[in-house]
């Protein structure tokens, strides 16, 4: 139990935080002296609350106060009156030039950061003229083939003061490679770029399913990339370790919570096994979550999400600087909650669904638009999306006060049953691996993780849920409006947006262009030099080489193609 004593320390603990981050600047990027705040109607907000002085408040040492371990309300003790959410629009269609157009319209009209879509053929590593790839060029995101792609796709937008998100896994390392030579190209200090790679290949096999390689392969390459981007991109975060796909595969909350963050332990066991300092490379993952309809269970996920993180790196993996045991994540609202029957019902869904990310404290923010489940986003869609979240944070005084919701009964209580069912999932992955003291070639939690893979527990457990879910739909134990409740209404269809099949037949015309004026030899001795490295178990690290491979404006398809002659590919175990 907190007594009065300690809640008034960690209440002047956090009162010292406060006051140093008045000094403009002095929490980091992107971050602002915190100012004084009211209510619409003028009456001043205090920046945080708890207990009364002088009342014992029990179970309050597992709320604390913003800024401090366990976390629960916060990373920062200033809350969003220093530090609001990144507004962080993803957006990707057609050809590289059509996104870029959309990109600036992002940021023109106040976007904080960008987050790359990429077509199936990209998310796969097949280039656009592959025969697997006709008819889904630029349909679901933006095609990239190569470098010059990449440097068409940024065209204007300066990589060095910019957060790029990137949303693929399988291919990432290349793509990431492609990211870098066309800031390069800019004439960039590639040094100083700061965003996100995706790069988890966990929940690919977990939900996803779009890999390259069997697991050990992406752990490898994975493993490369940790060590680069702490070397030599500090600022950029290698992984952001995925629990949105696993949601939106018919995860609960709670499986959501708990095969998330396992999937955070497995990379930390992946980085200790290379001999990295956890304390330098864990503030380079980040993590991506999604944000359901269901309010305040939404809002507990994320709180939980913190707690649990941060005591587990603390006490498994010996973290003991603050910013080793944050959890920061992205947010990205539940697209499987959207319906084609009434479309714009999506921006109430949407609109509750952003306020729950926030009041859980997300570091950045995705709105899904209304029509995503009938197409990509028009540029009236996603210009509602976008106003979304700065209706939220210039009108509604959700910025006001951190942690608003801390100390609620119900959200408190829901916040200790996530946690508690997580850690029942915890207990469950490990002992698939063997438990703790069995041998692991990288830690424990992988080898739970690849055993639960490997026999088809992970999916299993996500496609009961979704039955379940579906069941009580069906029954009417659920309701979704306009879809088996309140299914009159006055609304016709909405306008669309189509992807021209002429955008495949020009980006197959530029990448033949490409490989025609490049230099062919250049880029046979880079594929080469790739695929001896990847033959070979001693050499230190695969993205210079891969980087090399770029520069010569070597494919994305031949890129990975030339690691999986090595590699070889991954088919799933069918599993009764």
């Amino acid at each position: 139990m907190a007594n009065p004593e300690d809640i008034a320390a960690g209440r002047a603990r956090w009162q010292a935080r406060y006051d140093a981050a008045r000094t403009p600047g002095s929490g980091g990027r992107g971050s602002a002296a915190p100012e004084a705040r009211t209510t619409i109607s003028g009456e001043p907000l205090d920046p945080v609350y708890g207990p009364q002085e002088g009342v014992e408040a029990p179970g309050f040492e597992r709320i604390g106060w913003p800024g401090e371990f366990p976390f629960t309300r916060g990373l920062y003790a200033t809350g969003y009156r220093g530090r609001p959410w990144t507004i962080r629009q993803f957006a990707g269609f057609g050809n590289a030039a059509q996104t870029n157009e959309r990109y600036r319209m992002i940021l023109e009209s106040g976007g904080g950061g960008l987050s790359v879509a990429f077509d199936m053929p990209t998310l796969m590593g097949y280039d656009s003229d592959h025969s697997f790839a006709l008819g889904e060029v630029g349909h679901c995101g933006v095609a990239v083939d190569s470098a010059a792609d990449m440097e068409v796709l940024f065209d204007g937008i300066p990589l060095a003061e910019i957060t790029t998100s990137m949303t693929i896994s399988g291919p990432a390392i290349p793509v990431f490679c492609m990211y870098l030579v066309a800031a390069e190209r800019q004439g960039a200090d590639t040094s100083v770029l700061n965003g996100t790679l995706q790069t988890d290949i966990f929940k690919e096999y977990i939900a996803q399913k779009e890999w390259l390689y069997p697991p050990e392969p992406h752990l490898r390459l994975i493993g490369d990339l940790m060590e680069f981007c702490g070397e030599s991109v500090p600022a950029f975060k290698p992984l952001s370790v995925s629990g949105y796909h696993i949601r939106e595969a018919g995860a609960t909350a709670a499986q959501e919570l708990a095969f998330t963050l396992a999937d955070g332990f497995g990379y930390v066991e992946l980085g200790l096994s290379r001999g990295l300092d956890v304390n330098r490379f864990a503030p380079g993952l980040s993590f991506f979550f999604d944000a359901h309809v269901d309010f305040f269970e939404e809002i507990a996920k994320f709180r939980a999400a913190r707690r649990i993180w941060a005591r587990w790196m603390r006490d498994r993996f010996g973290a003991d600087q603050e910013r080793a045991q944050w959890l920061r994540f992205h947010t990205q609202t539940a697209g499987v909650s959207l319906t084609a029957q009434q479309p714009y019902n999506n921006v109430v869904r949407t609109a509750v669904e952003a306020l729950s990310a926030v009041l859980g404290g997300t570091n950045s923010l995705h709105t899904n638009a209304l029509d995503e489940t009938l197409a990509l986003p028009t540029e009236r869609s996603a210009e509602i999306a976008l106003r979304t979240q700065q209706v939220l944070r210039e009108e509604t005084g959700v910025i006001n006060v951190a942690d608003p919701l801390g100390g609620s009964y119900y959200v408190e209580a829901l916040t200790d049953r996530l946690e508690a069912e997580a850690e029942r999932i915890f207990e469950r992955i490990e002992g698939m691996g063997g438990g703790a003291g069995a041998e692991h070639a990288i830690g424990p939690i992988t080898s739970g993780i690849l055993a639960g893979i490997d026999n088809g527990w992970f999916t299993s457990e996500i496609a009961e849920s979704a039955f379940q879910y579906q069941q009580a739909l069906e029954k009417d134990e659920k309701r979704i409006v306009g879809v088996n409740t309140h299914t009159a209404s006055v609304t016709g269809e909405v306008e669309t947006l189509r992807i021209s099949h002429e955008i495949e037949r020009e980006q197959n015309r530029a990448l033949a262009g490409r490989r025609e004026s490049r230099d062919g030899a250049a880029v046979d001795k880079a594929l080469a030099d790739l695929l001896g490295a990847v033959r070979d178990p001693e050499r230190p690290n695969l993205i210079p080489v891969i980087l090399d491979a770029v520069r010569a404006e070597a494919t994305l398809g031949e890129i990975c193609g030339t690691m999986g002659e090595e590699f070889g590919t991954y088919t799933e175990k069918p599993h009764l």
